[in-house]
C-alpha cells in the first residue's frame, strides 16, 4: 500500500463515479469532516433517478439487489454484513423519520416518501440440488454461530431449524419452490431496492455538501491531469493533480479515486489481470397485478435466494428476488461471466460494458447458454409462471468489475500519487452501500490498515502457485467472449 500525506480536511478530493462505492465513499468522507468533495458521472442520476429504463447503465443502476451474511469461511465479508444490516437498519429509520424532524421541501429524495424502505429483511435461501449440504453452507452456519449470531442460519432439512423458521414468520423461505432444494436460510438475509438506495444516498451526500456534477459532458471523465514532481526522491512516475470531462474543463484534486464499476478496468490499465469487466444475464418476468402469482411471489411469502451457485460451473450461478411493486420477478445468471474485449489505444484488449444504451450489436440478446439454464430452472423449480402463460418479457446484461480472487481493490495505485480505486464488486459489493465508504476513508488515512479485510483488497497480482477463482484477460479469443458465444433474443 503506497504511503501519502495527510489530506487536509479542506483539500479538494474527486470521485469519479456515482455507484454505490462513490456514493458511500462521498457520505463517509463528509461526515469525517471534509469539506471540498466532487463526484462526477457521465449519468444525469439526478434525472433518470438511477433506473435502468431511463438510461442507466451500471450495475448499481437495479431495481433489487441481494443482502445476505452468508460468507462461508470469507469471515471479513461475514462481519462486513452484520456492519452493513445495522446500517441499513438506520437508514430505513433515518428514511422514516427524515420528513417529521425536518419540515423542509427536499427533506426526502424526489418521488420518495416516509412510507418506503430500502432494506427488505425477508430471508435469503442459499441451496442447491445437493444431496448433502455443500462445505460453503456449512462453514456459513458454523462461523455465524462461532461470532455469536445464533439461531440466524437454519438448515432447511432440520426439524429444530424448521422450528425455528416457524417461529420467525419465515416458513415460507425454507422450501419457496415447486421441487424440494436443500440449503441454509439466512434470516438476517433479504434484498434492498437498489434505485431507491442509490437515490438515498445521493440525497443524503448533497444535504452533506458533497457536489455533483452530472451530465454526459460536465459529468464524464476523459483523462487525467498530471504535475511534475518538485522532488527528487518521489518513488511514483506520476502525480496525478485532478481530471479532465468531456466539457474540456479541468478539475483540480488533491487525491482523486475511481469508482466507475465496469468502466474502471479500460480508465486505469493499471488494472489489467488484477480486475476485469464481466457482464452478468438477467432475466425478467411481469406478473400482471390481476394474477394470484403477485401474492405467491410477494416478498412477505418468498425469499431471495441463489441456486447451485458452486461446483456447478456453467450450469449453475442463479440468484432471484421476490416480485417486485411493478410485477417484475428478476432471475440473474452468473454460472459464466461473459466479457466484451475491445482493443484500447495502447494495443492492449480490454472487456467494456455493451449495454442497450451504448451502442452494441448484441444489446437485445442474451448467451444461450444464460437463456438454457434460467428456462430448465423455470421449468423445474418455477412451473406455475409457464403455466399461467408468464414468461421471460425482459433480458439485458449487468456489467460488474470481476478482481481475480473475488476481493475488492481499495487502494493507492502504484506508481502514481494522487491516484485511488475502489472497485472489483465482484458481483457481491452492493449489500455494503451504506457502511463501504467508512472503510474506504479508512484507507485514506491509513487507519487500521492491518485488518483482514484491508489486507485482502490491496493492490495485488495472482502468484504462480495460486489459482484463480475468476480467469481474467482472456481476450477476444476466449470462451467467455461475447463474439464467440451463441446469443439469442427474447
Amino acid at each position: 500500500m503506497a504511503s501519502t500525506s495527510p489530506l487536509a480536511k479542506n483539500s479538494p478530493i474527486i470521485i469519479v463515479g456515482a455507484g454505490i462505492f462513490g456514493l458511500s465513499t462521498s457520505i463517509h468522507l463528509a461526515q469525517r469532516g471534509y469539506t471540498n468533495i466532487t463526484v462526477f458521472d457521465k449519468q444525469p442520476y439526478h434525472e433518470t433517478l438511477y433506473s435502468y429504463d431511463a438510461g442507466c447503465d451500471s450495475a448499481s443502476s437495479d431495481i433489487n439487489k441481494i443482502v445476505r451474511s452468508a460468507y462461508g469461511s470469507q469471515t471479513e465479508y461475514q462481519d462486513l454484513s452484520t456492519e452493513a444490516l445495522s446500517a441499513w437498519a438506520a437508514w430505513n429509520e433515518e428514511l422514516k423519520t427524515s420528513s417529521s424532524q425536518d419540515g423542509s421541501e427536499d427533506a426526502l429524495p424526489p418521488g420518495m416518501t416516509p412510507h418506503d424502505a430500502f432494506f427488505i429483511p425477508n430471508g435469503h435461501l442459499t441451496c442447491s440440488d445437493a444431496e448433502t449440504l455443500p462445505d460453503f453452507e456449512r462453514a456459513t452456519v458454523e462461523n455465524m454461530e462461532s461470532a455469536g449470531h445464533h439461531g440466524t442460519q437454519l438448515m432447511n432439512n432440520e426439524q429444530q431449524d424448521i422450528k425455528l423458521a416457524s417461529d420467525k414468520g419465515m416458513e415460507y423461505a425454507l422450501q419457496p419452490f415447486a421441487k424440494n432444494v436443500l440449503g441454509v436460510l439466512d434470516t438476517t438475509g433479504g434484498f434492498v431496492l437498489a434505485d431507491k438506495a442509490c437515490r438515498f444516498a445521493l440525497h443524503k451526500a448533497k444535504r452533506l455538501s458533497v457536489r455533483f456534477i452530472l451530465g454526459p459532458e460536465s459529468g464524464r471523465f476523459t483523462s487525467f491531469t498530471y504535475r511534475a514532481s518538485t522532488s527528487t526522491s518521489t518513488s511514483t512516475n506520476n502525480i496525478i493533480a485532478g481530471i479532465t470531462t468531456a466539457d474540456g474543463k479541468s478539475h483540480p484534486a488533491a487525491l482523486t479515486i475511481l469508482c466507475c464499476g465496469g468502466w474502471t478496468p479500460s480508465l486505469l490499465p493499471s488494472l489489467d489481470s488484477l480486475c476485469e469487466t464481466t457482464a452478468g444475464s438477467v432475466f425478467m418476468l411481469r406478473i400482471p397485478e390481476s394474477s394470484p402469482l403477485r401474492k405467491r411471489f410477494h416478498h412477505s411469502r418468498f425469499p431471495s435466494w441463489s441456486f447451485n451457485m458452486r461446483d456447478h460451473g456453467a450450469e449453475g450461478g442463479l440468484y432471484g428476488f421476490p416480485v417486485d411493486e411493478n410485477g417484475v420477478l428478476k432471475i440473474g445468471y452468473r454460472g459464466t461471466k461473459y466479457t466484451n474485449p475491445q482493443a484500447q489505444s495502447d494495443g492492449q484488449e480490454r472487456s467494456v460494458p455493451a449495454t442497450k444504451w451504448s451502442g452494441s450489436d448484441t444489446i437485445t440478446q442474451v448467451p444461450q447458454q444464460a437463456h438454457k439454464v434460467v428456462t430448465r430452472f423455470l421449468e423445474e423449480y418455477l412451473p406455475e409462471l409457464g403455466n399461467s402463460g408468464i414468461h421471460i418479457s425482459e433480458t439485458r446484461l449487468c456489467w460488474y468489475t470481476d478482481s481475480f480472487d473475488n476481493h475488492y481493490v481499495i487502494d493507492r495505485v502504484p506508481l502514481y500519487q494522487g491516484l485511488m480505486c475502489a472497485t472489483g464488486g465482484s458481483g457481491h459489493a452492493f449489500k455494503f452501500l451504506p457502511s463501504i465508504g467508512n472503510w474506504v476513508v479508512d484507507v485514506i488515512e491509513g487507519v487500521g490498515l492491518e485488518r483482514p479485510a484491508i489486507k485482502a483488497w490491496r493492490w495485488r497480482s495472482l502468484q504462480e502457485d495460486e489459482e484463480p477463482l475468476n480467469k481474467l484477460m482472456e481476450g477476444s479469443q476466449g470462451p467467455r467472449s461475447l463474439w464467440n458465444v451463441p446469443l439469442v433474443l427474447v
